[in-house]
């Protein structure tokens, strides 16, 4: 009866085992580092959104096809203007604030030996807040931003390096059906930590990723 129960113990372990073997990609993992958004705009008095901040995100492997995944960045750009009135000058401090979160559930299946087809569906909020001084005094103004993310990519590479890249359709609030492109890579100093590096644009806005990466 033992030898019995083993056996069925290894033969309902034996799909897993065959996915975990598939490719060595992991999708159960936590990533954290520095994070860096920037937003084309056209204001001539303070150009271009340029904030620096800090992201941390994972995934989390439900089983052996799909997986669960979110993320939380927040970055912050200070600016200033002075303005000439003649016989005085005016300065005007500027602290803009960019969160952004993610969340939402991902599919992938194996197209060859190290190389996975991934598609993902999310939800993400963007908030922006925008708070101005002078003269001893200051107003703030927030912009919240609520919309669905749809992607479809390739994940691939070796035991060492590894990359991805997506496609995707943003749809919300403020985002009239906007183009979403994503590359990425990964170097793996061994089976659990990593270095990865991303880079994404939607939309005015291209945000850029560094950290470290724990793959379980």
């Amino acid at each position: 009866m033992k030898k019995r129960f083993i056996l069925a113990a290894m033969l309902a372990a034996a799909p897993f085992a065959a996915f975990a073997e598939d490719n060595g990609f992991s999708y159960t993992y936590v990533e954290g580092g520095y994070t860096q958004a920037r937003v084309d705009n056209d204001d001539e008095l303070l150009g271009d959104f340029d904030a620096k901040g800090a992201y941390l995100r994972g995934s989390f492997a439900v089983n052996p096809s799909f997986y669960f995944f979110g993320g939380f960045s927040r970055a912050k750009d200070d600016d200033s203007v002075t303005f000439d009135l003649g016989d005085e000058q005016i300065r005007v401090d500027v602290e803009d604030e960019l969160t952004l979160a993610e969340g939402g559930v991902g599919y992938h299946m194996a197209m060859g030996e190290r190389v996975d087809f991934l598609a993902e569906l999310s939800y993400l909020r963007l908030e922006e807040e925008v708070k101005v001084s002078a003269e001893g005094e200051s107003e703030k103004e927030s912009f919240d931003n609520n919309a669905g993310r749809i992607a479809v990519g390739l994940r691939g590479g070796s035991e060492r390096m590894e990359g991805w890249v997506k496609a995707g359709y943003i749809d919300g609030s403020d985002f009239s059906g906007e183009f979403v492109g994503t590359l990425g890579g990964q170097y793996k100093f061994n089976q659990t930590w990593g270095l990865v590096g991303e880079v994404e644009v939607f939309n005015e806005l291209t945000r850029f990723n560094a950290g470290v990466r724990a793959s379980f």
